[in-house]
């Protein structure tokens, strides 16, 4: 299928964007790195009047450390993140769910900030940055204003951001010394968008486990934070036990919605085995 017709502007500068934003509202769509948006609009799933070119804005390609926090820009690509040394040092968790984005070509190309503000829910970047507690950074003619990733995914493709706002920049405070993580995903082929997925970080403390945080992606419609199971590994450890335990609280927490590959109940059970391949790796 080919695209509908749409008006083209690159935007030179952001304010260019604000204006353009301004005028067309919800008729405006930004294009950064295109990999999530330009098959949308080939299969006709979105139909913009104008096409908002942000891509020549390199200002926004960044990775910088300040002040016990790393800054990314929203354009920074998926292959900047993978091939950061400074986000392999301080934020490895990111590190390792990059390998799991598509292909290289597509690495190349995507932004951290359109995957953020496409918020699929099978993407990598949303759960990794709610478990993170990252501070998503969104502009307008108004001003700015920092949304807490856990606020920031409502739902399928929908969001915090407001139709004039741009997404920015993302902070993400650096996790300390005594953190572990892990970072694991099951799909069909190498490559391809995932089944289910699991981003998990903790501090160690002695042979226990805290702070212990699990988010879950592929599951439902945004990013989802399953507290009462990781309570259960905090408060008895791992064990074949405490993991019986976990996995029936975490059919609780979890609705898996079916898709056109897997049904719900495929979908609970692989998220159940991530999450034990999971704690393995925190408690290794």
């Amino acid at each position: 299928m080919k695209a509908p017709p749409f008006a083209y502007a690159r935007a030179r500068h952001l304010s260019d964007v604000f204006e353009l934003l301004d005028r067309h509202g919800d008729g405006a769509k930004l294009l950064a790195g295109g990999q999530s948006l330009m098959p949308a609009l080939n299969m006709r799933l979105s139909a913009p009047q104008v096409l908002i070119d942000i891509s020549r804005l390199h200002e926004h390609a960044y990775i910088k450390v300040e002040n016990g926090h790393v800054h990314i820009g929203a354009l920074t690509t998926h292959a900047q993140i993978s091939d950061s040394a400074e986000i392999r040092k301080y934020l490895p968790l990111l590190a390792d769910a990059a390998q799991h984005i598509a292909h290289p070509a597509i690495r190349n190309s995507g932004t951290f900030g359109g995957s953020l503000a496409m918020a699929d829910p099978a993407a990598e970047w949303p759960a990794c940055c709610v478990t993170l507690d990252a501070q998503i950074g969104l502009a307008s003619k108004a001003g700015r204003r920092r949304v807490a990733a856990r606020d920031f995914f409502e739902g399928l493709y929908a969001t915090a951001m407001k139709p004039n706002e741009v997404l920015t920049d993302v902070v993400i405070p650096i996790p300390g010394a005594d953190y572990r993580h892990a970072f694991l995903e099951l799909a069909r082929r190498r490559g391809d968008y995932a089944i289910v997925g699991v981003a998990a970080l903790a501090k160690v403390s002695g042979s226990a486990l805290n702070e212990l945080r699990l988010t879950y992606l592929g599951i439902n419609e945004k990013p989802l934070v399953a507290t009462k199971t990781s309570q259960v590994f905090v408060f008895k450890g791992f064990s074949e036990e405490a993991l019986e335990e976990a996995q029936n609280v975490l059919a609780s927490e979890l609705d898996p919605s079916a898709d056109l590959y897997s049904a719900a109940a495929t979908k609970l059970h692989l998220a159940q085995v991530l999450t034990a391949r999971a704690m393995k790796q925190l408690f290794a």
